[in-house]
């Protein structure tokens, strides 16, 4: 308890840490659990203020008494219950026919409790499903007769999932496989529950709070996104540089080189799911690359956004992998069979994961599943197509050389763009965006889902996003403007939010945006727009954003934003504003 103490005063004393509030509302006694998150939290960044209900009383505090937690104005409600919150199971003798009966019956109950949270509070909601129970009556019939408690929690918690899925603002804690992966002989305490009321064990409940950790991290926009790998004995076994490339351990033939095919076999799963690979390697760049041409390598070399083979420190090649991916270190995750390698790279560049892998590749993809370094809240188009989108980044880099004129390489790419007002089609991406985008982002302002829905219907805001395709590619929807108009002068538009993908940076869509902006502005009685940058570590590309828009500063000693003394405000009259977009073609919205 001592050594938690201290460890929560050192990391309280961290700069830079979010402030978030969370509502846990248990089924079980959630203290243990809350302490543990903290800790979590505060190790990622996060300065947690929580709200707890009594023992049990989730649904009072929920549906009947909600007025509590709507004035504790949480960002997430954390719903934590287990298989011993089941009110009611069916009868042993129960059959197929009444079975969804049973099911929907305690569906119910959660469903008031997710409907009443929405209405009251509007936030974020994260259910856990339950957990297998701690004993099954009927053996190994349990998990199949209509009345066993094993097939009812099944079907529970496939009805959760299906309410997940069809409701952005729900999200599920898979407790099932939580607990399966800890153990069920050692996830329930019978004497913690007695004595207690807390369900699981100690472990149990540092595996809950790890989960919910990587999650809110996730919903904040703080999972990783670049997976960087070393090559000799990491993807591969034996040294290609002495071994050479037929000699490189691969394939089916024995258990070490099945090992190493089924690491690559998960790291192309990862790819596949939205992660990008790189390459970080000590070796000369051509042997390197020779080890993707032999017959057993599942990954191929262009499987990778970036490759760094060469005999530089590795930290600095990361570091240049992350200026070439437009990508923060941050959201990097190294893994090396070296220990000293990943010593130095964990040493040198600050926020970077070096999990602790050992030699053993059969245990790699485990050690990196644990972590829960790229755990995602959801998937959308952009994700599962994003290493595509960096690979045709790479052919536009490559047809930018071939114009001496920028202007007409602007032209070459025949971009067109979709600029209209927020709506729901792209809500769920928009406020993924406001969570992930650090660099092109002027306020570096955070919005849930709930936050940003509840934008549209005020009147008092005005939100666009804005797509871009070119002869490349569709790169999805890559920027946002939220403007907010101003209380006491319906004149003036406050630009709250502006941000856009690093990936479609020089072509000039932030020109694009601004003309999007200033025409619904002004069709709104607008004049003025005021912009605001708030400088932070990693938006330093965007300081003279406004003003190479034409914006006008504002006297510094009323710009004062959010706490932050240093940022500027910016001004711009469209009272006779023009379009000036040169290169992107407007075209009318394709998705209703």
């Amino acid at each position: 308890m001592l050594k938690r103490r201290g460890l929560r005063r050192k990391l309280s004393a961290l700069d830079g840490l979010k402030e978030i509030r969370i509502a846990v509302l248990g089924g079980t006694t959630t203290n243990e659990l809350v302490d543990l998150l903290e800790i979590l939290l505060l190790s990622s960044g996060f300065r947690p203020t929580f709200h707890q209900s009594e023992y049990g009383r989730y649904y009072e505090d929920a549906v009947l008494e909600p007025e509590s937690i709507a004035e504790f104005k949480p960002e997430i409600v954390y719903v934590h219950t287990c298989s011993l919150n089941i009110q009611s199971f069916p009868p042993v003798s129960c059959s197929e026919e009444a079975l969804p009966g049973f099911v929907d019956a305690e569906m119910n109950r959660f469903r008031a409790i997710w409907r009443s949270l929405e209405a009251n509070v509007g936030c974020q909601i994260i259910q856990n499903n339950f957990e297998l129970p701690a004993s099954a009556l009927l053996g190994n019939l349990d998990a199949v007769s209509p009345g066993g408690a094993s097939r009812f929690i099944t079907e529970l918690n496939r009805a959760i999932a299906a309410e997940a899925a069809a409701n952005p603002r729900l999200l599920m804690q898979d407790l099932n496989a939580i607990a399966a992966r800890v153990g069920m002989n050692q996830w329930f305490d019978p004497e913690r529950w007695f004595s207690y009321k807390v369900a699981n064990s100690v472990e149990g409940s540092f595996a809950i709070a790890t989960s919910l950790n990587s999650m809110i991290q996730a919903i904040y926009g703080r999972s990783r996104k670049v997976l960087v790998l070393d090559l000799d004995n990491t993807l591969w076994g034996g040294v290609i540089g002495d071994d050479g490339a037929d000699k490189i351990v691969l394939g089916r033939e024995t258990p070490v080189a099945e090992a190493y095919t089924a690491f690559q076999e998960y790291c192309l799963r990862l790819r596949e799911r939205g992660i990008l690979l790189a390459v970080c390697s000590k070796n000369n760049d051509d042997i390197a690359r020779s080890g993707f041409a032999h017959p057993d390598s599942v990954l191929k070399l262009e499987h990778f956004s970036a490759f760094k083979a060469n005999w530089e420190p590795k930290h600095e090649n990361i570091l240049e992998i992350a200026r070439e991916l437009n990508l923060g270190v941050d959201s990097f995750v190294f893994v090396d069979d070296n220990p000293a390698e990943r010593a130095i790279v964990e040493a040198q560049i600050p926020g970077i994961a070096v999990p602790e892998v050992g030699s053993d590749v059969a245990k790699y993809a485990a050690i990196l599943d644990a972590g829960r370094y790229f755990e995602p809240v959801s998937l959308g188009k952009e994700d599962l197509v994003r290493a595509k989108l960096y690979e045709e980044n790479a052919q536009r880099a490559q047809l930018e050389q071939k114009f001496a004129n920028y202007g007409e390489y602007l032209d070459s790419l025949e971009m067109t763009a979709e600029i209209d007002v927020f709506n729901a089609t792209y809500m769920e991406r928009i406020a993924q965006l406001t969570n992930k985008t650090n660099q092109f982002n002027l306020t570096t302002r955070r919005y849930t889902l709930a936050e940003i829905e509840s934008t549209v219907p005020d009147g008092h805001h005005i939100g666009i996003y804005g797509k871009l395709t070119d002869r490349f590619g569709d790169n999805g929807l890559i920027s946002i403007v939220l403007g907010r108009i101003d209380a006491d002068d319906a004149s003036t538009l406050h630009l709250d939010l502006w941000l856009m993908s690093c990936r479609v940076l020089k072509r000039e869509m932030e020109i694009a945006m601004l003309d999007g902006i200033a025409e619904r502005a002004r069709d709104q009685g607008i004049v003025r727009l005021l912009g605001t940058y708030i400088p932070t570590a990693k938006n330093g590309m965007v300081k003279d954003h406004y003003e190479k828009l034409g914006f006008s500063p504002v006297a510094s000693n009323d710009t004062a934003q959010d706490g932050h003394n240093d940022s500027t405000t910016w001004s711009l009259d469209i009272t006779n504003y023009q379009p000036r977009s040169r290169h992107i073609r407007i075209v009318e919205r394709v998705n209703a």
